[in-house]
């Protein structure tokens, strides 16, 4: 890339934690963060925010009476928003644009309110203004001041990542200097869960020790799990001391559809995206990919032989991470950015407990993040020190 592209602050939430000495402590833990948990009227397994960080949204919810009405989706964002800006030591007189997508949205609010309007007709005032998707992008804007352009949108699973390559668009551009740049879900919902087993790719493994069999290639069912949480980056333009990375290529492609959830059974948008990220890097250098993986037998199949095709006999090490926090949606790709970041940072790979793949420490230079959506639309990202 002809101009360098800083990740100067990343910031999550998940079950993992919120604060980056959390997350990486639970990511050296083999155990996964998924239970069971009651959604609606059933047990299911999911991934869910600690209760004391629950605690946490719930505080920010009640310390304006602007935020009381705000669905999750929401809280999470600015919850992130505020921490990673203040690490990255923007403040007021800065200007920086803000894209965060959902794949979702505002799914809890607008869940109830539509069950409301099912039973009385009517539906709260601030339906619309409170449950659309742009009020993600809008509500973090307002709360940190920000006088640069703020935009949302959903591109299924791999939205955060959609919304870097949109931040890094801007950047090269010289629209902006400074982009905040990720995604929040908060799909943890009886109708969303029953939506995902309706596809029938939810897991039943309610009692496995690891519910979620992401990457394990001789599984024999689909093990999809949901979580939640929201994860945010801030770029900014050119070499900078604060950097925790560098974004050293970005890829996107899409691929025909055969049905609406489809991907082809060697994943060809993941070869097209994986290419155009290398164009200017050879395969050898790659050490990681953090893959999508999400739990499916398609998903995960088809996403390593396009990477087999591209990398041939000599892969990288591979991992992911939704074994331990489930599918976040439009999260997803920042987490496993954030991932991706920690393993530089700490010069250790964190892999898979039930794959070839074990916890080791080895020089690692440059990381491959992958992510793709419902429908083909996917996304790499190689990061750099």
């Amino acid at each position: 890339m002809d101009k360098k592209i800083a990740i100067t602050s990343i910031q999550s939430l998940s079950a993992l934690g919120s604060n980056s000495a959390a997350v990486w402590d639970n990511y050296k833990n083999q155990k996964t963060l998924i239970s069971n948990q009651i959604i609606g009227e059933q047990s299911v397994v999911v991934a869910a925010i600690s209760e004391n960080d629950i605690q946490a949204i719930f505080a920010l919810q009640n310390s304006d009476a602007k935020y009381k009405a705000l669905d999750k989706s929401v809280l999470y964002a600015i919850y992130v928003s505020r921490k990673a800006a203040k690490n990255a030591k923007w403040n007021l007189n800065d200007v920086f644009g803000i894209n965060i997508g959902s794949s979702r949205g505002a799914t809890e609010l607008f869940e109830k309110n539509y069950n409301e309007f099912l039973k009385t007709g009517k539906t709260p005032t601030l339906t619309s203004p409170t449950t659309t998707l742009g009020n993600i992008s809008s509500w973090v804007g307002h709360d940190l001041q920000s006088q640069g352009p703020q935009i949302s949108h959903s591109v299924t699973c791999s939205t955060a990542l959609h919304a870097l390559l949109n931040g890094v668009a801007w950047l090269k551009a010289g629209m902006a200097t400074k982009f905040l740049v990720g995604g929040s879900e908060a799909p943890l919902t009886a109708f969303t869960i029953a939506q995902m087993q309706a596809l029938k790719i939810y897991s039943k493994c309610n009692t496995d020790e690891y519910p979620c069999k992401a990457l394990d290639l001789n599984k024999k069912v689909n093990t999809l799990v949901l979580g939640e949480g929201a994860a945010v980056a801030c770029l900014e333009i050119g070499q900078n001391a604060a950097a925790l990375c560098y974004i050293d290529g970005i890829g996107y492609a899409t691929e025909q559809l055969q049905h609406n959830i489809s991907i082809s059974d060697d994943a060809e948008c993941f070869q097209k995206s994986m290419v155009m990220a290398l164009q200017n890097i050879d395969v050898q250098d790659i050490d990681v990919i953090v893959m999508h993986a999400p739990g499916t037998l398609k998903g995960d199949s088809s996403e390593m032989i396009a990477i087999q095709k591209l990398f041939k006999k000599q892969l990288p090490l591979l991992t992911t991470n939704k074994w331990k926090i489930g599918h976040t949606f439009g999260a997803s790709g920042m987490l496993s950015i954030e991932m991706a970041i920690l393993m530089l940072q700490h010069q250790e790979f964190i892999g898979i407990p039930f794959t070839e793949n074990k916890n080791k420490k080895m020089p690692l230079k440059k990381i491959m993040v992958n992510a793709v959506g419902f429908g083909g639309n996917a996304v790499s990202v190689v990061l750099t020190l």
